[in-house]
């Protein structure tokens, strides 16, 4: 039940585990089965805010006026987390973890030092988790399956909202004004009339009622088929209980009292759920047990559902007064007796692949002047979280671009805790793994060069030519250099749509629709000058038909229509103008609307 940190990679922050059992395999080595705890920054963003939300709602619905004012005093000796400062709120979220229901193994050669993690007290100080050094807390539960947070079960129920209020000592002859009637009720009177030797030998036949009522019973007799076995469910708990509290509620009336005890109906049986349960139910049980521990209630939804809460915790108790109990004990003691309980993790010295400068244990300037500096191109950078200059040890964090870098110090407080000492530009509003280029995109539980970047999926967005005709056409609605400068403010697709649709109807649609019928105008027009034996020819008539200006003001003048027509000829110049080297008299085609 130790937490320890665990440490998968180099660059990323130690994993914070708890070890449930030390198992050693086959080839010699020794793996942990750990219980799973998660940071903040392994959460996303969304369920944070929820948690935080979570805990603001809590402490507003929990404090009531009466517990302000009790709890005023206390306060103002501890201070609260609205008192911290920006640095102490920082490092207070590192210090926060989520408990999993999550398990794996781990080899026992990663581990890399022990830490505390407790659930969150309400009433201890929040300063006493960032005094003491590798202390965590948890209040919810995350499920990395589901991505979901849930509050513990667990809760320290400490404080003036548990702790009953203890009146004032009455003094010597001053009345007690409480009504004795709500506060309890007498189930034994020792100062009875009857003697030791009498509530013995009523017990007694107590217990001989409850055996003769076991052999009359059928079902008894099939749980019990001895003598011995009904007799020894007899004289169990539930039979004296129903004695004493037969005899008090006769004022102790011996005679009246076992009256009552054999009524003549028959005798009273009276049964506990050790009795009540068969067989099967049992086995049932104690699977149950062996796989969710005390948890009645996955118990009672899983296994045994149509037994109530209380039945199951009743028979827990009684059960582990059994022999059966024992026996599973002392095979479990001998189970953990020949498990491994301790195993020694040697100091881990390995030269980290993060470390960018040796100076043997000296201090080493990083401005250039020291010597055994690291020079870069970038030279004289400060540490990222505590700006310092000088450091014994330098290590690489974050992405090569940024070209960040830790010292010492602040390079351990990265790795237990997942976070920098004062926040950095490097690092997001919720500490979550460093920004990275524009080119790249952060993984998770991410810190070094090599593992904390992935290219993005590179794509290409081809638009549609009636898209490019429509940022010509709609210049006045989209203006786009406005449009780039407010990259945040949406565009109205939907009216540059039907702006370009009404464009494209005026000045496309309806020149192409009329030239469509002009067309089959021209064939009527041909069909009705065959009929009068003239045969013009369709080309002819055709160009001078498209030299032909539309004029609407001009009055058409019939010539001979035919009843098969559509259309009438409208002479516009006089045929002696053929003479003078004028163009052709042109034609108009006019639909005939009478």
């Amino acid at each position: 039940s130790d937490y320890v940190f665990f440490e998968n990679s180099s660059s990323n922050p130690y994993l914070i585990r708890r070890i449930e059992e030390l198992n050693k395999t086959a080839s010699g080595n020794v793996e942990a089965k750990v219980v799973c705890f998660y940071r903040r920054r392994d959460i996303s963003h969304s369920l944070i805010q929820l948690a935080d939300k979570h805990e603001t709602s809590k402490r507003s619905a929990d404090t009531s006026e009466e517990d302000w004012q009790l709890s005023l005093e206390e306060e103002k000796e501890s201070p609260t987390e609205t008192d911290l400062t920006d640095k102490q709120k920082h490092q207070l979220r590192h210090r926060e973890l989520f408990l999993s229901r999550q398990y794996e193994s781990l080899p026992a050669t990663h581990i890399r030092g022990k830490c505390s993690v407790a659930l969150l007290n309400e009433t201890e100080a929040v300063l006493s988790y960032l005094d003491k050094e590798d202390t965590f807390f948890y209040s919810l539960v995350y499920d990395p399956t589901q991505k979901t947070l849930l509050a513990d079960k667990g809760e320290i129920r400490v404080g003036p909202r548990f702790q009953a209020d203890i009146p004032e000592m009455l003094q010597e002859g001053e009345a007690d004004d409480r009504d004795q009637a709500k506060l309890e009720e007498k189930l034994w009177n020792p100062e009875c009339p009857l003697t030791n030797k009498q509530i013995d030998q009523f017990l007694v036949v107590a217990r001989a009622v409850g055996t003769f009522a076991r052999a009359l019973d059928c079902s008894s007799s099939v749980r019990q088929p001895s003598l011995h076995m009904s007799a020894a469910a007899a004289s169990r708990d539930i039979t004296l209980f129903h004695a004493m509290d037969t005899l008090h509620r006769h004022n102790y009336d011996l005679s009246s009292a076992l009256s009552v005890l054999v009524p003549a109906g028959g005798p009273v049986l009276c049964r506990d759920e050790m009795e009540e349960w068969s067989a099967s139910e049992a086995a049932m049980f104690e699977e149950a047990l062996e796989k969710y521990g005390k948890d009645f209630n996955d118990i009672r939804q899983d296994f045994l559902p149509w037994k109530s809460l209380t039945s199951i915790i009743e028979y827990y108790y009684m059960w582990k007064t059994t022999d059966r109990y024992v026996q599973q004990k002392r095979l479990k003691a001998a189970e953990a007796e020949s498990k491994l309980k301790q195993v020694y993790i040697p100091t881990y010295n390995k030269p980290n692949p993060n470390q960018i400068s040796m100076t043997n244990g000296k201090l080493a300037t990083v401005n250039g002047a020291g010597p055994g500096s690291y020079h870069t191109a970038g030279g004289g950078r400060a540490c990222e979280s505590c700006y310092t200059m000088q450091s014994a040890q330098w290590y690489s964090w974050g992405p090569p671009n940024m070209q960040c870098r830790l010292c010492v110090s602040c390079w351990m407080y990265w790795k237990k805790y997942g976070g920098l000492k004062m926040p950095s530009r490097a690092e997001g509003p919720e500490d979550h793994v460093p920004r990275q280029s524009n080119h790249m995109v952060p993984m998770r539980n991410s810190g070094s060069p090599k593992s904390s970047m992935k290219t993005k999926q590179a794509f290409l967005l081809q638009a549609t030519k009636l898209t490019k005709l429509a940022r010509h056409m709609c210049r006045d609605i989209i203006r786009l250099r406005r449009a780039a400068r407010r990259p945040f403010v949406p565009i109205n697709c939907g009216a540059i749509k039907a702006e370009c649709k009404r464009i494209c109807f005026s000045f496309i649609f309806l020149p192409l629709l009329f030239f469509l019928l002009l067309h089959s105008y021209l064939h009527s027009l041909i069909d009705c000058l065959q009929r009068f034996s003239f045969h013009p020819k369709p080309s002819s008539v055709l160009s001078s038909l498209c030299r032909l200006p539309i004029k609407s003001h001009l009055k058409a003048s019939p010539l001979s229509p035919c009843a098969s027509c559509v259309c009438v000829i409208c002479p516009i110049d006089p045929p002696h103008r053929n003479h003078h080297n004028t163009p052709p008299p042109s034609l108009f085609l006019s639909p005939a609307w009478t």
